[in-house]
């Protein structure tokens, strides 16, 4: 079977065309620079367009914007700027997309007020602004904590008549709940389920994770509902940033049916996930629980790591359970998972609140000095061997 040249093959070709005497033409050098920028060919694509000024090809606006996206998504904004000042002395005016690749670059750098200033830029040449446009200036105003500056660029959208969408509605969202500002950013929610567009995926689990990083959990849990009504199905995301919320504010049990209903919606929660909410019921003194949980994710075919084992040792430890929490180091290291610095700190403070240890003095001073089993299990001997002080040792 046959394969279809790639663009540099087809260059090749074209200039054997141009060679032998075919006339050249602008709109076959920029379907050959679009090609050539979107298999990652930048340095190609730029040789193209000196090719086109060498045969006397004057470049449209097209290859002009062609180009420019290229450079612009390669960050390269001083070669952006002199192409930019190449095509005004080509007499080319930029257009909307022109100035929208040039402000997405900008913005992506961190150059919002530059990007500010080309927009202004655009209008005054008559050049009126399109979605993706105000997008871009939004979204980046939303990112830097300039939500009142987004709003306001929402508004001008809508005097101006050009057309919103979900990323318009999905930048403010974020911006809203970033600046904790709930109560505005499920307003957009409540109004978009009105009028539309309808909120999808994206603008729930932003408005659901803004609630739980606030404390509103009440509130998350009814986005959640909203969602299923919607007919919105939850995600990895959507379901992690809930059980987060609801791990970090001890509501152990919810945490852990979130995490059910999620595995029944067919997906399967990773290492961090099944830890949160562990580590949420160790913190309500139900090891148990937690113990169950790492068991059933060794069982799903999960290789639960260090940090997993430290949530449920704190768990034994802060219930004076040593013996299970020594039993759960030596299945650490029967499988594999050395234990660090973290878990035998913590093995140490439960020796020193619950262990039957004649110098508890001791074993604070090893905090932060114990690096492995052997010289764990030296150090605990060696204390659990001391004889017991007695008021007349000093008589």
């Amino acid at each position: 079977m046959s394969r279809l040249p790639t663009a540099p093959e087809a260059y090749a070709f074209y200039l054997q065309l141009l060679d032998a005497g075919a006339p050249p033409e602008a709109k076959l050098f920029n379907v050959l620079m679009r090609d050539m920028i979107k298999s990652g060919e930048l340095a190609s694509a730029r040789n193209v367009f000196d090719e086109m000024l060498r045969r006397s090809v004057r470049p449209t606006v097209v290859s002009f914007n062609t180009l420019m996206s290229g450079i612009c998504k390669a960050s390269d904004l001083n070669g952006a700027n002199a192409l930019r000042g190449l095509m005004m002395k080509a007499g080319v005016a930029p257009d909307v997309y022109t100035y929208g690749a040039l402000m997405q670059g900008l913005c992506r750098a961190g150059r919002i007020p530059d990007a500010v200033e080309m927009f202004e830029e655009m209008c005054e040449r008559g050049v009126n602004p399109n979605t993706v446009v105000f997008t871009t200036l939004i979204d980046a105003h939303c990112k830097e904590g300039n939500v009142g500056a987004g709003y306001d660029l929402y508004q001008e959208m809508a005097e101006r008549g050009v057309q919103t969408d979900l990323v318009v509605y999905n930048a403010l969202v974020n911006g809203l709940c970033r600046a904790r500002d709930l109560k505005a950013a499920n307003d957009i929610v409540e109004e978009k389920r009105n009028t539309g567009p309808k909120p999808d995926k994206v603008t729930y689990t932003t408005l659901i994770d803004g609630c739980c990083k606030e404390g509103e959990l009440d509130m998350a849990v009814e986005m959640k509902r909203e969602m299923l009504d919607e007919g919105v199905a939850l995600d990895e995301v959507t379901y992690t940033a809930l059980i987060s919320g609801l791990s970090k504010a001890g509501r152990a049990v919810e945490a852990e049916r979130v995490l059910c209903e999620m595995m029944e919606a067919g997906l399967e929660p990773d290492n961090t996930t099944y830890t949160m909410v562990i580590d949420a019921f160790c913190k309500n003194s139900d090891v148990k629980i937690g113990f169950k949980l790492l068991k059933e994710m060794q069982n799903k075919g999960l290789k639960p790591g260090v940090v997993t084992y430290n949530v449920v040792m704190n768990g034994f430890c802060r219930l004076g359970q040593m013996k299970n929490a020594d039993m759960l180091l030596n299945a650490m290291l029967n499988i594999g998972v050395p234990p660090d610095d973290i878990t035998y700190n913590i093995l140490l403070d439960g020796h020193c609140k619950y262990g039957k240890v004649r110098d508890a003095e001791e074993l604070k001073s090893a905090k932060g000095m114990v690096s492995d089993f052997g010289a764990y299990t030296k150090l605990i001997n060696e204390v659990l061997k001391k004889p017991t002080k007695s008021y007349h040792d000093n008589r």
